[in-house]
């Protein structure tokens, strides 16, 4: 693999992180009714387990409550049994054709353990950058047609690309820490 190559990769698989990073923070509750709170419930669904969001409308009424309705009525029961089986803590409310799930306000104390939480993923993403770096550190220091003057310029970049990844992943989460402590 050429010096091209590699810093390529490197930047590719660290923005896959952020990616993933940011696509695991919506599922963290705010205290605002999100659709996305559901993406991680999967239901049983004719022997498939599959997502909420993929056989049922999810939609928000007055801010505070997720409506579910499913696009199969036989999956009501399941679908309930599924948000009941999660850890989201909040009761589903059938009422035989739509699901309610009331979004309560969330207390100073909740905040903060969401804030924890947040924290925890951030830092699980900035290991996974870390963890590219010394990859593709590695691949540059192996290849030895790389000139040492080359090899030491291309470790700087990748330092670089690093630090620029992990500060992106630190402001996400101060943005959505913000978000979850605005009441």
């Amino acid at each position: 693999m050429d010096v091209e190559e590699i810093l390529l990769s490197c930047e590719e698989e660290m923005e896959e992180v952020v990616s993933k990073f940011e696509n695991h923070l919506t599922t963290v509750r705010t205290g605002r009714a999100n659709p996305k709170l559901l993406d991680r419930i999967e239901v049983d669904y004719y022997g498939a387990m599959t997502p909420v969001n993929q056989i049922a409308s999810i939609s928000v009424v007055e801010g505070r409550t997720l409506v579910i309705k499913p696009y199969d009525a036989h999956s009501l029961k399941d679908i309930e049994k599924a948000i009941n089986a999660s850890s989201l803590g909040l009761p589903p409310q059938s009422d035989g054709s739509v699901i309610r799930v009331s979004v309560p306000q969330l207390t100073e104390e909740t905040r903060k353990t969401y804030c924890k939480e947040v924290s925890k993923y951030a830092e699980e993403a900035k290991v996974s950058v870390r963890n590219i770096r010394r990859d593709a550190n590695d691949s540059v220091k192996k290849d030895k047609t790389i000139p040492e003057d080359t090899q030491k310029n291309v470790l700087e970049d990748i330092q670089k690309t690093t630090e620029a990844y992990t500060k992106k992943i630190d402001e996400i989460a101060s943005k959505k820490e913000k978000e979850i402590m605005t009441i």
